[in-house]
Order: C-alpha cells, then structure tokens, then sequence
C-alpha cells in the first residue's frame, strides 16, 4: 500500500478534523466513519469501503477492528459511531441489499460504496483523504515501532520503515516482544475523549 507524497495535515488539523466529525451530526454518518478511519487508522479509502461488518469485533465491553493483525482496538466515542453507523448503514432498504454486510454498501447488488465518489465526498468535508492518511500514519510511527504499525494497519513493512525515518521516529532500534497492546485507546495530546489507535498495513 502506498502513501501519497501529498503534505500531510498538521498534527493540530487531523485532531481537529477527528472532532468534528464525532461531534457534528449535519455531516452524513458514512462520511463520519469513513473519515473517522481514515485519520486514525490511516486506511486508504480503497480499502475502508472493502471491510465487511465482520471487521467489527465485539469483544465483550471491547470494540476492536480488525485492519491487520492484531485487530486493532477502537477507542468509546468512536465505537459507539461505528456500531451506530452498522445499524443504520445506507442502502440497506433495497431487496438485492437488505442482506448486506459491506460496512459501506454501495447501490448496487452485492457491491460496496465506490472510492472515487466517497474520497471526493470526505473532502467536500473537510477531511482530505491522502494527507489525512499521511498525518495518521505520521503520528502513529512517532508513537509506536514500525513493525508494529505495519502489522496492525495492513501495511508493508518497508513502507512504514520509511516514513518513519522521514518523520524522524524514535523506534529505529526495535526488540521484538508484546507491543500489541499500545495500538489504541490512548487520548491524543489536546483532545480528552478520542484514543488513538494503531495504523493499518499498506
């Protein structure tokens, strides 16, 4: 999975655009949610709208989705999003559709919503999909080896040694044990309700 050379978005940008998107409900619940991933868990749009709700993993009071392995957890305000957003999803009411599982159904029969047309729609909202994925997958190889990262969000291990030696990342020295549960539920710095989980293999 490549990461686009566009200019990612500040630190600042992304945990402001985060917010908004929990918080306004004028803005459609796909788009909350898609955009939602893309800015925590740095996943390309190609890939958000092939995740079927069987990514979604309930794991007692847990939510965790699954982008890599291990799945990556999913912090409250963000669940709680995402669990309202399967049980609301659009284009559901069509008979070829009401059995759905694509986590975002498309029109048509059996298929899932189209990227193109869902990428320019998150950026009619303000959540520019390439450099927001730039700045998640930025703020996550700052945070957590890039093994790690690679492994949680489904990206290559090359991809994310590179970005990491571009950001300047502290893990460039690695001992291979149990890292797997930093990936989520830590509160970014200058917001008090959304963690930030682990980033996607790309």
């Amino acid at each position: 999975m490549k990461v686009s050379r566009r200019a990612a978005l500040s630190e600042d940008e992304r945990l402001d655009a985060l917010g908004r998107l929990l918080t306004d409900t004028e803005i459609p619940m796909r788009l909350r949610v898609a955009g939602v991933i893309v800015l925590l868990y740095a996943q390309p749009v190609s890939r958000i709208v092939r995740l079927s709700i069987d990514d979604v993993i309930r794991d007692g009071e847990t939510v965790l989705l699954r982008l890599g392995e291990p799945a990556s957890p999913v912090p409250d305000p963000v669940a709680a999003l995402l669990l309202e957003h399967i049980a609301n999803r659009d284009n559901m009411n069509t008979a070829t559709n009401s059995a759905s599982r694509r986590l975002f159904p498309g029109r048509r029969a059996g298929q899932p919503a189209g990227p193109d047309h869902l990428s320019a729609l998150l950026n009619e909202v303000g959540v520019p999909t390439a450099a927001a994925r730039g700045a998640a997958i930025r703020q996550q190889l700052l945070e957590l080896p890039a093994p790690v990262v690679a492994d949680a969000l489904g990206y290559h291990d090359k991809t994310t040694s590179r970005l990491r030696n571009e950001t300047g990342g502290t893990w460039s020295r690695y001992t291979p044990g149990d890292h797997a549960k930093s990936p989520t539920g830590r509160v970014p710095q200058g917001t008090s309700e959304v963690g930030s989980p682990p980033v996607p293999r790309a």
